[in-house]
């Protein structure tokens, strides 16, 4: 495995309350997205754990070699990590990260207290090329394919804040891409086991996960107490754009009403 590119490292930040907060990053990024939203919650005395995915922050070919699996069992081990040393945990993530946090609510609801996801990717893409990707896949033809054309172009950094880099990846490895469909299929199926408070971030002009992976989130889910708010002055990797504050002041908001 490639070194760790800077910034990109894994983060526990020990605070003092008895509630911790599990942050996960998105698809071919890395938790240098997610850091200014760990610190603010770390800030107001909460213990936030920053996992880095398997395969992410090192090199798109680390990446490559990894499974939709190895991605959760990451968010799960990190998970498992808080639960019993604290009275509760929340979950939350961004993009793909926020599909994860979704999952952990679906497949361990005792253990997850809320979730807070922001542009979550749930859905598939209406690409022309997808299905013939997952037909390819299917019988075993994808490696051949993936030995001429490994990637295709990155979709890393859409921030409209200046400045602003997330540490992820200019090339996306199709046979993870692949792996980010089969996961998002296995969500959406279960969403509506996702029961907890539920707190849904949305960037009406996102260039990677349309709006309505937010709307679909916000429909499909068990959730009772659920609140979807927008962030109009940012794109896709919101943690770091400019309605960045909004989100960390309505995380606290939102983990102090349901704690």
């Amino acid at each position: 495995m490639a070194d760790i590119r800077p910034g990109a490292e894994p983060a526990r930040l020990e605070g003092d309350a008895d509630t911790a907060v599990l942050l996960i990053h998105g698809f071919t990024g890395s938790p240098a997205s997610i850091h200014p939203w760990a610190e603010s919650l770390h800030t107001n005395g909460y213990t936030v754990a920053v996992p880095r995915l398997p395969g992410h922050g090192t090199t798109w070919q680390d990446m490559e070699r990894t499974t939709w699996q190895d991605w959760y069992a990451a968010a799960e081990q990190a998970l498992d990590e808080l639960v019993g040393q604290y009275r509760q945990v929340y979950v939350g993530g961004l993009s793909m990260g926020g599909a994860l946090a979704l999952r952990l609510a679906e497949q361990r609801s005792a253990d997850v207290a809320g979730v807070m996801v922001v542009n979550p990717g749930v859905r598939r893409p209406d690409r022309t090329d997808v299905p013939i990707l997952l037909a390819l896949d299917r019988v075993g033809l994808l490696g051949p394919l993936t030995k001429v054309m490994p990637t295709v172009p990155g979709i890393s950094n859409d921030i409209k804040k200046p400045g602003q880099d997330e540490v992820a990846y200019d090339q996306v490895p199709i046979k993870s891409g692949i792996q980010l469909l089969k996961l998002q299929e296995d969500v959406r199926g279960n969403l509506p086991q996702v029961t907890q408070p539920l707190m849904v971030f949305t960037a009406p002009e996102d260039h990677v996960a349309e709006p309505v992976n937010s709307d679909i989130v916000m429909t499909e889910t068990g959730s009772r107490r659920k609140t979807k708010v927008l962030l109009p002055e940012s794109y896709h990797v919101a943690t770091l754009d400019n309605d960045a504050q909004t989100i960390f002041a309505e995380s606290l908001e939102f983990i102090l009403r349901h704690g």
